[in-house]
């Protein structure tokens, strides 16, 4: 009997999804665990295992489309065999209202937007990076919207993780001729533009942030904090065998220490009442391929700083081993933005539903500072809080960040 392979629902949040390759052919074999296809959802783009044995029989959904969840994925079954009907009670099935999360959900192996290479390169050259049977290293949504637009993959420089040509890279794309200009993307004097396909993630995170944004009653508050004993504080860490903790690592444990002091903080508008959340998960927001990634540290009030370090690690090797799971980015309490790493002093960042605060962390620089009325150098970090007005007040987000702030200052603290 042939069996019917339904879009999956890989999120929560999920209500479609978009194929980005199909990885078999109507008429080819398909072997139980091989990967189908890869679909990419509002969180990110997964590889989508087979649980049947048999031939792939129909495809639902082309390479580029949309469907929706626990619509006609696929059809596997045995060759010849004939699906008429099949098809035709599954659509009638689709047509007909579906109660939340009863449909099948097939599981996947999930990974972040960028896809991970495979393939060793070769030595890079000016063009794509290739492997050793010289086939261009690419994602598989780039090699899709190259041969959609007709480039050529091996003039393309690729600037994803050893040298793999991107979806930005074809967005990107320029063709040489001699007599352009290589400073200018378009010819002197004309107009020129590129219309970019929205993805899935970027949908979601539009709608999410919009809704956000121009429902929450946004306000910020913005604090200077001392990282002088925070910097000397981790090299003594750092300094024992096997130790690497990050400045990132104490912000989550300082911000967890802070939310277990201030609970109004870690809180949810949830529109006739605000829940009052017991649990600490923190979220830190990792920017990947198109998107953005929140993997959530669970409990974070509870776990000490090289637990701390380590899931964040662990989460890094996950993504890399296309072993994260939608569950490591579900269930956030507060989150925490970190654009330090990007050279960036201060910022502003919207509210991450169902939060009610976000953590903007800018970077560590040198600075002049007056201590004890004397002027010396010093390490200053500053941090904007946004807040949901409707849930946490001015006061209520200032005690906050002092507590914040005064762990910090004083990590060892934190540490008793």
């Amino acid at each position: 009997m042939a069996e019917i392979v339904y879009m999956p629902k890989l999120s929560d949040t999920m209500t479609e999804g978009v194929v980005a390759i199909w990885n078999k052919k109507v008429g080819e074999e398909v072997k139980e665990g091989e990967i189908l296809a890869e679909i990419e959802t509002d969180k990110a783009t997964m590889e989508f295992e087979s649980f049947y044995d048999g031939i792939l029989l129909h495809i639902g959904v082309e390479v580029g489309k949309t469907a929706p969840v626990n619509s006609v994925l696929a059809v596997i079954g045995e060759k010849g065999e004939d699906i008429e009907e099949i098809l035709k009670n599954a659509t009638a099935t689709e047509e007909a209202p579906v109660e939340k999360d009863e449909a099948p959900t097939p599981q996947a192996i999930p990974q972040p937007a960028a896809p991970v290479q495979v393939e060793k390169p070769a030595i890079q050259s000016t063009a794509a990076v290739t492997d050793s049977n010289d086939r261009v290293l690419a994602s598989p949504l780039a090699k899709k919207l190259a041969m959609d637009k007709g480039i050529d993959l091996n003039a393309i420089q690729g600037s994803g993780e050893n040298g793999r040509v991107i979806k930005r890279d074809i967005d990107h794309y320029i063709p040489f001729t001699p007599a352009a200009n290589s400073f200018n993307k378009a010819p002197v004097g004309k107009e020129s533009f590129r219309d970019e396909t929205v993805s899935q993630m970027r949908k979601t995170i539009a709608k999410r942030l919009a809704d956000s944004k121009f429902t929450a009653p946004h306000f910020y508050l913005t604090l200077e904090i001392d990282m002088d004993n925070a910097v000397s504080s981790r090299k003594v860490m750092n300094a024992k065998e096997g130790v690497k903790v990050s400045f990132n690592d104490m912000v989550i444990k300082a911000v967890a220490f802070a939310l277990s002091q201030h609970p109004n903080v870690n809180s949810s508008w949830m529109g006739d009442f605000i829940r009052r959340n017991d649990h600490v998960h923190i979220g830190v927001a990792v920017a990947v391929e198109d998107g953005l990634l929140v993997p959530v540290i669970k409990f974070a009030d509870t776990k000490g700083l090289l637990e701390i370090s380590s899931d964040v690690k662990g989460f890094a090797q996950k993504a890399k081993d296309k072993k994260l799971q939608p569950s490591d980015w579900e269930g956030n309490t507060f989150t925490i933005s970190n654009l330090g790493m990007f050279g960036i002093d201060t910022f502003t960042a919207i509210v991450n539903p169902p939060d009610s605060c976000i953590l903007a962390v800018g970077g560590i620089k040198e600075a002049a500072v007056v201590k004890n009325g004397n002027l010396q150098a010093g390490h200053v970090m500053k941090v904007t809080l946004s807040c949901d007005h409707r849930v946490v007040d001015g006061a209520t987000g200032a005690a906050f960040l002092q507590t914040f702030k005064n762990a910090l200052e004083n990590p060892f603290s934190m540490l008793l």
